[in-house]
């Protein structure tokens, strides 16, 4: 898949800022189905995932729970039948960081 998913999250005070919409339009390049959203103001990325029915879309909601968990970086999660929609920014920058872009990688993994 890419790297991204590889790499470890920065969550020290000095990595504290948004990544530029530049940035984060080149790495999207590398994470085949994200697309970056404004919401309320606030970009962010995100990814509907498909499934066969309710069970599946709930079981893959649970695993990037818990990567998400592991990570203590949360994503906003709809399941529905047959979907999920994962949307990954960083609440207290209002924004996006690399960290998101890592996050991710790591559900496409999981996909």
């Amino acid at each position: 898949m890419t790297d991204l998913a590889n790499e470890t999250l920065d969550n020290s005070q000095s990595a504290a800022s948004q990544l530029p919409t530049e940035q984060v339009s080149a790495l999207l390049r590398e994470l085949p189905g994200w697309v970056l959203k404004k919401v309320e103001d606030v970009e962010r990325i995100e990814k509907a995932f498909h499934f066969d029915d309710f069970n599946a879309a709930l079981a893959f909601t649970n695993k990037v729970a818990a990567i998400a968990e592991q990570a203590n970086h949360h994503p906003a999660l709809l399941t529905e039948w047959g979907k999920v929609t994962v949307g990954w920014w960083s609440h207290a920058l209002g924004g996006l960081h690399r960290n998101d872009l890592i996050m991710a990688a790591r559900t496409n993994e999981l996909a």
